[in-house]
């Protein structure tokens, strides 16, 4: 399950979760962004309960976006206890997403 993330609040959602966070920084005219798509639902699937997945559309969270100086899209950023832990750029296979999670749950 994926949750849609915006300015008011990505920090009560992202920051202040639980759970490690993946956050997909997208917008609806983005062709790359539709292209990771069902990767990054087949994660949220695949973690449920490990991982919380998050959706910002950069059009609609333009302040998020400039905080965490989002460049291209898409950006995928995986938050632990309300920090940056990793980021990946562009459109990689599901695998890379995987290697960059793995290490962030549990523990």
């Amino acid at each position: 399950m994926e949750n849609t993330v915006n300015d008011a609040n990505f920090e009560s959602e992202v920051i202040q979760s639980g759970l490690p966070v993946l956050v997909d920084f997208w917008a609806p005219w983005c062709g790359p962004c539709h292209m990771i798509a069902p990767a990054v639902s087949a994660l949220a699937e695949q973690y449920s309960g490990q991982l919380k997945v998050c959706k910002v559309n950069v059009d609609e969270a333009p302040g998020t976006a400039a905080r965490y100086g989002i460049r291209g899209i898409p950006t995928l950023m995986i938050f632990k206890a309300g920090e940056l832990a990793d980021q990946v750029v562009g459109v990689v296979p599901k695998e890379i997403l995987e290697g960059k999670i793995t290490p962030h749950l549990g523990g």
